[in-house]
């Protein structure tokens, strides 16, 4: 025990590496130059999602006015229409039950609807497609600032690969 150095002597009580050291000073100025560069990515990270959404939006607009129109008129006519189909077919096939006419005309109604949503909705799927370039930036600003704090402060021989 005589032999070893005390880790805590009398010379060394108390004292603290200086704020201004070379050392703590490039520490501090490093954290600080990344948190700075880590605040301007994501700054830069909203402002292309914003044009990317108001790019979306402007395509979305006629194809979603093209659906909401189809379901308006949709739901205004489709009771009239469909007895008055009803009652037509009814009279031409001489049908004996008019339920059987107007269960025909409301499957030809069904087929109709799915027709029309499955022309609006690719086209209304695709209007967000610019989505990708923000989520591809993204991806790469995670990326390099993963190589940043992985890659910073090592030499060169104590770097992952």
């Amino acid at each position: 025990m005589v032999d070893q150095a005390t880790v805590n002597s009398s010379a060394n009580r108390g004292a603290s590496v200086p704020a201004n050291a070379p050392l703590t000073a490039g520490v501090f100025g490093n954290l600080a130059e990344l948190g700075s560069d880590i605040a301007n990515l994501a700054e830069l990270q909203v402002k292309l999602t914003a044009v990317d959404l108001q790019t979306s939006l402007r395509r979305a607009v006629v194809p979603a006015t093209m659906l909401a129109t189809g379901l308006v008129v949709l739901l205004a006519a489709l009771p009239i229409a469909l007895i008055g189909a009803s009652e037509l077919l009814a009279d031409v096939l001489v049908l004996a039950h008019r339920g059987w006419a107007y269960v025909i005309v409301a499957g030809i109604a069904l087929v109709l609807t799915i027709v029309l949503a499955l022309i609006s909705l690719p086209r209304l799927r695709r209007s967000f497609d610019n989505l990708v370039n923000s989520k591809e930036e993204l991806e790469r600003n995670v990326a390099w600032i993963k190589t940043v704090l992985a890659y910073s402060g090592r030499l060169p021989s104590q770097r992952r690969r």
